[in-house]
């Protein structure tokens, strides 16, 4: 079996499902339950014995060790992180514990469970660290994509803790020999996305007749990756890529978060149309936030050249099936999105322009 930490968390749940959907291998599936994480997503794994939920935090090396001698995994997913870069500006200090604290933590149980495993099963053991392409700062409209080898240049906290985990993950590697795989990946969406990221924050509010909150000018660029894509990439890369190295997972799809939302509102007039008007019209502009990046972009050749993946879905046709899920399951955005969220999103947005 692999274990899988967030894995009740947006790409993490997604990956548990993508997996179990198509691999006959059980997954240990470890997360804290934070606000982001949602055993609601997880709702059709019910009954699956395949499928074993742990509430534990990644930051308790006794309950790591303890997970990792009772369920023997061969590998280690670990997508647990705080990720909300607004959230990292407002209150750093939860970012620096669960994604520098929590992935040392983690790295020393498997440093450690790694060690003493029969000669096959060290061989072939993985731990995969999933991380982002933020860690390498923001580039300017002419500059190539990120690759593999671009120096890191964090900004905002989140970058910052995710930078400091990514550097402890090829040290663990290099040091104790812990036969590591770090992914960067663009910006993903899809289903079962926590409501306080660009794409579900836009759909919810305009079904909801809220005004849509667009930062600065709206020309900030990002590489945009559907979910499910990302899940199929992390597979191969488990699967054949080499110990050691990083790979870059991206869409090949910079967009602005202008057209990102015009695009939104578009589809949203044509599946689910308002009495009146437009969804354009509800759109409004909010002050930058603090060390925004300008532009993020993959180069995800490296993981095409040497293990012949590339993404399915173009940016129209998943953002297209993104928004058929939202209008589909408004009951699950109800369900998470309530309470302190809701007062957050409320008071974050307030600035106007």
């Amino acid at each position: 079996m692999i274990l899988v930490t967030g894995g009740a968390g947006f790409i993490g749940a997604n990956f548990v499902l993508d997996w179990l959907d198509g691999v006959d291998e059980a997954v240990v599936n470890v997360d804290k339950l934070t606000y982001a994480g949602n055993l609601g997503t997880l709702r059709s794994l019910h009954g699956d014995l395949s499928h074993i939920f742990v509430r534990a935090d990644i930051c308790d090396r006794a309950a790591m060790d303890i997970l990792l001698a009772d369920y023997q995994p061969r590998a280690i997913l670990h997508f647990a992180a705080e990720s909300h870069v607004d959230r990292s500006i407002h209150g750093p200090e939860d970012f620096v514990q669960t994604n520098m604290v929590g992935t040392f933590t983690l790295l020393e149980a498997a440093r450690h469970y790694w060690k003493d495993l029969p000669a096959t099963a060290k061989e072939t053991f993985r731990f995969l660290h999933v991380s982002t392409d933020e860690v390498f700062g923001s580039l300017s409209p002419d500059d190539p994509p990120f690759a593999e080898t671009s120096l890191y240049a964090p900004n905002s906290p989140y970058s910052a803790s995710k930078a400091s985990a990514d550097h402890l993950v090829r040290a663990w590697h290099h040091t104790y020999g812990l036969p590591t795989l770090t992914t960067h990946c663009s910006n993903n969406y899809g289903p079962f996305q926590f409501p306080e990221k660009l794409i579900p924050l836009m759909i919810t509010h305009a079904l909801a007749g809220k005004p849509l909150p667009v930062y600065g000018d709206g020309q900030n660029v990002r590489d945009w990756l559907y979910v499910g894509d990302h899940c199929s990439a992390l597979r191969e890369v488990l699967a054949r890529g080499r110990p050691g190295e990083t790979y870059n997972i991206g869409g090949w799809n910079e967009v602005k978060n202008i057209e990102v939302v015009h695009t939104l509102c578009d589809l949203l007039d044509q599946l689910a149309p308002k009495e009146s008007g437009l969804y354009r019209d509800q759109i409004t502009w909010v002050a930058d936030r603090p060390g925004h990046d300008r532009r993020y972009a993959i180069d995800a050749r490296k993981l095409q050249r040497e293990l012949r993946w590339k993404p399915a879905e173009s940016f129209e046709s998943g953002l297209e099936k993104t928004v058929r899920w939202y209008l589909e399951h408004q009951q699950w955005v109800n369900d998470v999105a309530f309470g302190d969220y809701r007062k957050w999103v409320e008071t974050h947005y307030a600035r106007s322009a």
